[in-house]
């Protein structure tokens, strides 16, 4: 079973950085055959989708975080990354880790059902 530990969230002024980690528990690399993905969640929102990590390093974003946000993934240290840079107040929610096995795909990796496991969150607060 996979678990997942985020880490990483704080409150940063509009602008700044952050860098979230999400540890797994099972050994999840570039032979592993699941798909990471980072989702988040504002209050009164839906869960969305931010960005995903297929086990070959391919990776797919929300419209919104492309060229300010980046996955990757450390297959040493079993853990996935996502570094937030240019840091908007749209941007202050809920952040989770979440993982499926397999392949992730163009037309699903936003799709929060399709994700089997999941962490607890950490909270990002951007102000302005």
């Amino acid at each position: 079973r996979v678990q997942l530990v985020e880490s990483g969230g704080g409150s940063v002024q509009a602008g700044g950085s952050l860098r979230l980690s999400c540890a797994a528990s099972a050994y999840i690399d570039g032979s592993s055959n699941y798909c990471m993905g980072w989702f988040r969640q504002a209050a009164g929102r839906e869960r969305e989708g931010v960005a995903a990590i297929s086990p070959g390093g391919f990776t797919y974003y929300a419209d919104s975080v492309k060229g300010r946000f980046t996955i990757s993934r450390d297959n040493a240290k079993n853990t996935l990354y996502l570094q937030m840079n240019s840091l908007k107040p749209d941007d202050t929610a809920m952040y989770y880790c979440a993982a499926k096995l397999y392949s992730c795909y163009p037309g699903s990796w936003a799709e929060a059902p399709v994700f089997s496991y999941w962490g607890q969150g950490t909270q990002v607060t951007v102000s302005s």
